[in-house]
């Protein structure tokens, strides 16, 4: 009676490796290895089903006992393929591999005495070092380093590429850059450019790799061969293949912004227009070059203006309008697009025409939180030009509610840039400032004003700053009623510095042209101004004085009550002695504290004020006209025409006076 064939069914097989994986011997083992490796090449399907069948733990038993033993080298071959196979393509299966702890033997058999298996250890470790999951080599231990610059110079096209893999893998600090390129890496890297097309894309990620923020590594590179490498890189933009391009444009970026060996605008030129070009790839390719651009011209206004000016914007503005475009890739156009924007006029009249802002706003509603996060920054940076908020192009509801909405996302990176968006909407600008309120942003506002992150806390403040300056008095008794005085009070005494300082404008801004909303800051016993004097005898940081400076500017532009209430805070208590907080102002090294002092100094001194005959004799027994008197020629102008004025204020105060002492004599 014949023998029954043995199954090919995944279950069937992955048992039959765990039954022979003990012995790690015989014609079985290497039917099965074959079989297993045949069936998952190319079928995802098929490598997840092994991989939920446990057949990696097992496979990687075998190469452990034929590693131990130097056992066959075909089933070494065959297990080390299939353990390659499931790394390939499938992140699950590189975990799986790592855990499995395939990785150390599979370096270890690049050491056997057979070419078959060294070739196919290097192609299994390469598919490996392909992914984010593989581990970590440590470059910096002398007998690794050994190891990959005998990979490196290894007459084994997949040894050298294993080496070149690792490296861009595992290079991530300035020690491990300089040591490989004290070891002559970038060397070897450079003659690799001209080999095949797998050494010339490994290549070209390792040199990214080893300059990447490090100025003398680029240096070093850029001088190989008198600039032959530098040579070599800008001629690889132009290669026929998009991932040959792209990664030599961003070497050539990365030397650029590194090193004096900067491109000329013509070489920049081509990277832009190399980079648009690589939008049409329909791979990874096209969905970073967006970033490469945004990394290009950020902060080169230069640079901007001739991509404006060889049609850049316009065409990331035209593949906005196809549909559908890779998540990825739309949140790097629009980011691009925004940086062209922070500082272009002309982008941001582009962008405003409801053929490309309707595409932005849509985009605020992505499912991709980085796609929300960039259409809220082309928003903001849109929203700089005087120009469109005047025209109110963005106060429609069409804009404003799917901001508001994103207040409440679930992302506290989406709501920040939300934030950064309104605070620019709500500047100076009524229409702007009314829609805001209308479609529920002021509750929201103030709700993150309360949030435990402090950059939310910070954002929020900016934007009920913006919208408290100049409001009418509706729109302050609105803001007011939802942020109450107690709330404002803990605000000044926030933990961070930058949060106090909004805190504080945000009060300025509150008590600015309307004496009757100064009663709010002596209102609860004195809540709000208590803890602004809190803060400025607490040596704040310099900005948080400033600012306090000006809120009590603001307060002494009110009535006489509320000039002498601030000349009251500001004179040193018995229990101080002579430490005043007006001296220790004035003779401050910051320009900006002592301009904002004197301006409190010169509302306090207002000659048509009743009581300010009494207030500039105080001043003067406390000695702050004394020191006012030593700023005459302060090096700030703003500074010395402050000092001046009040100057000449005290004296038409103390001429008055001595007049109405004579009349009633």
């Amino acid at each position: 009676m014949p023998t029954k064939a043995a199954s090919n069914r995944p279950e069937d097989l992955a048992a039959r490796l765990g039954e022979v994986s003990g012995v790690a011997k015989g014609e079985a083992l290497l039917k099965a290895l074959r079989e297993v490796k045949n069936q998952i090449i190319g079928n995802k399907t098929k490598k997840r089903r092994f991989l939920y069948l446990g057949a990696v733990p097992k496979i990687v038993s075998v190469l452990a006992a034929a590693d131990s033993d130097g056992g066959d080298p075909a089933i070494i071959v065959q297990a080390v393929a299939a353990i390659g196979s499931f790394a390939c393509g499938v992140e699950d299966g590189v975990r799986a591999v790592v855990e499995a702890g395939a990785v150390p033997h599979l370096i270890r058999i690049l050491s056997y005495p057979n070419e078959k298996v060294i070739d196919a250890g290097a192609r299994s470790l390469r598919m490996i070092f392909q992914s984010k999951l593989a581990p970590k080599y440590d470059i910096l231990q002398n007998k690794n380093m050994v190891f990959l610059l005998s990979l490196l110079n290894s007459d084994n096209e997949n040894a050298t590429e294993l080496a070149v893999r690792i490296i861009a893998h595992s290079c991530d600090n300035n020690d491990e850059q300089n040591a490989l390129r004290d070891a002559g890496v970038l060397q070897r890297l450079a003659q690799l450019l001209e080999g095949s097309l797998n050494q010339r894309v490994a290549s070209l990620g390792s040199i990214a790799a080893i300059i990447r923020n490090n100025r003398e590594v680029a240096m070093t590179f850029a001088s190989i061969e008198n600039g032959k490498a530098l040579s070599a890189l800008t001629e690889l933009i132009h290669d026929r293949y998009p991932r040959t391009r792209y990664l030599a444009c961003m070497c050539l970026i990365a030397i650029g912004q590194l090193s004096s060996y900067a491109c000329d605008l013509q070489t920049k030129t081509n990277l832009l227009l190399v980079l648009v070009e690589l939008l049409e790839d329909s791979g990874e390719v096209g969905d970073d070059s967006p970033f490469a651009l945004l990394d290009i011209i950020t902060d080169n206004e230069e640079l901007q203006l001739q991509a404006i000016t060889i049609n850049v914007l316009e065409k990331l503005c035209n593949y906005l309008e196809k549909s559908p475009i890779p998540l990825r890739r739309l949140e790097g156009i629009l980011l691009a697009l925004a940086e062209f924007c922070s500082k272009s006029e002309t982008c941001r009249c582009q962008l405003i025409s409801p053929q490309f802002l309707n595409i932005i706003v849509d985009a605020l509603k992505n499912e991709s939180t980085g796609v929300r996060i960039a259409a809220c920054t082309c928003i903001r940076n849109i929203s700089r030009s005087v120009k469109n908020l005047c025209a109110g192009r963005l106060s429609n509801e069409r804009v404003i509610v799917p901001l508001v909405r994103l207040l409440n996302d679930t992302s506290n990176s989406v709501q920040e840039a939300t934030l950064g968006a309104i605070c620019n909407l709500a500047v100076d600008f009524t229409s702007q400032k009314s829609a805001l309120v209308k479609y529920g942003g002021l509750p929201l506002l103030v709700q993150l004003s309360k949030s435990i992150v402090p950059m939310l806390r910070l954002k929020s403040l900016c934007a009920l700053r913006n919208l408290m300056f100049i409001a009418n008095r509706i729109g302050k008794e609105n803001i007011i009623s939802e942020l109450t005085i107690p709330e404002l009070a803990s605000l000044i005494c926030d933990s961070e510095h930058l949060v106090q300082e909004q805190a504080m404008a945000l009060v300025s801004n509150l008590i600015h042209g309307c004496v009757d909303f100064i009663r709010l800051v002596f209102a609860e016993d004195g809540l709000i101004i208590n803890a602004v004097i809190r803060q400025l005898k607490n040596d704040s940081a310099t900005q948080v004085c400033i600012q306090g400076m000006l809120l009590l500017c603001n307060i002494a532009a009110g009535d006489e009550s509320h000039k002498d209430a601030v000349l009251g805070y500001l004179m040193p208590s018995k229990t101080e002695g002579s430490n005043s907080l007006m001296i220790r102002f004035l003779q401050s090294k910051d320009q900006f504290l002592r301009t904002a002092a004197m301006w409190c100094v010169l509302n306090l001194t207002d000659p048509d004020s009743v009581n300010s005959p009494l207030r500039v004799r105080k001043l003067q027994e406390e000695g702050i006209l004394f020191q006012i008197k030593t700023m005459v020629n302060d090096p700030w102008l703003d500074c010395k025409y402050r000092v001046r004025k009040v100057l000449e204020q005290c004296m038409v105060t103390q001429s008055t006076r001595c007049e109405a002492q004579v009349g009633c004599s």
